[in-house]
């Protein structure tokens, strides 16, 4: 890697637990300063920090549960952590639970970069509960990450994870096949044009351009094979963090192989200032 360059990485790992081996190779093999993931399906208590640790990373976490849960490894430094936005949407699947945070934003600061690991709402189905909470979500952070940018224009703030949105036709391998299911559809869009209006900028397309180009592929039907993937895993950058990036790519050889993950990496390089 370059002297004068960090480089920030996102992945959902789909199972951290599952996926240690693979994610302690590859940081080493991409050299990666600050990594975000999303899906770690652990609890803190039982989030594998040691074998990062060993390595040289800082690590902060937060999950609950087997479901959800995001994290920050950093080699870099890794201040001001902080679990989940100001006005973050609460949620409950029972009546009879009351709604609360889930594990689902996490920020920190990390060589001077203030990232965020997010792991946006899945949405489900048009019409179920949880695609409203999905566009709630997506409205808090756009105005609070907006407020952020109010309070300090020159901030360098990096949105990274798995948005669990494909802003436009040309994200997925076949419209059709997606026609009326979440991911795809005019409110979520909506809702993420939103945050790229309020000037955090997909600092990855313009690196990995055209059609065919996905972070996703379902396990099913030969999906990564017959690359019939999406674009749904994100890097969106303050303008001041923008200005700073060099070069970003997607990862798509750790799809492949033994056991691996649904998604594959976001990488970013951004110069030190």
């Amino acid at each position: 890697m370059p002297d004068g360059v960090l480089r920030l990485a996102t992945w959902n790992v789909n199972s951290i637990r599952t996926r240690l081996d693979r994610v302690l190779d590859w940081l080493t093999r991409a050299e990666i300063d600050v990594l975000a993931m999303q899906e770690t399906k652990c609890s803190d208590t039982q989030f594998p920090s040691l074998p990062l640790f060993e390595l040289g990373y800082e690590v902060a976490h937060v999950g609950f549960n087997q479901w959800n849960g995001v994290a920050i490894a950093s080699r870099v430094g890794l201040d001001d952590v902080q679990i989940g936005f100001e006005g973050q949407p609460t949620w409950s699947s029972k009546p009879e639970v009351a709604a609360t945070a889930e594990a689902r934003a996490l920020g920190a600061t990390c060589g001077g970069v203030r990232v965020w690991s997010l792991y946006v709402p899945n949405g489900r189905t048009l019409d179920d509960p949880h695609y409203t909470y999905k566009l709630k979500w997506l409205a808090a952070l756009r105005d609070t990450a907006a407020g952020w940018l109010q309070d300090d224009p020159n901030a360098p703030i990096a949105l990274v994870g798995d948005w669990n949105i494909a802003p436009t036709d040309e994200d997925v391998w076949s419209p059709e096949f997606y026609r009326g299911s979440t991911h795809v559809s005019e409110p979520e869009r909506k809702a993420f044009n939103a945050i790229v209006d309020a000037q955090f900028a997909d600092v990855v397309r313009p690196f990995a351009p055209g059609p065919g180009v996905y972070t996703y592929w379902d396990y099913t039907r030969l999906r990564f094979q017959k690359r019939q993937g999406m674009r749904i895993d994100f890097v969106l950058a303050s303008p001041a963090l923008a200005a700073r990036v060099v070069d970003a790519r997607i990862d798509r050889e750790e799809r492949k192989g033994k056991a691996p993950s649904d998604h594959a990496p976001v990488v970013v390089d951004v110069n030190v200032v």
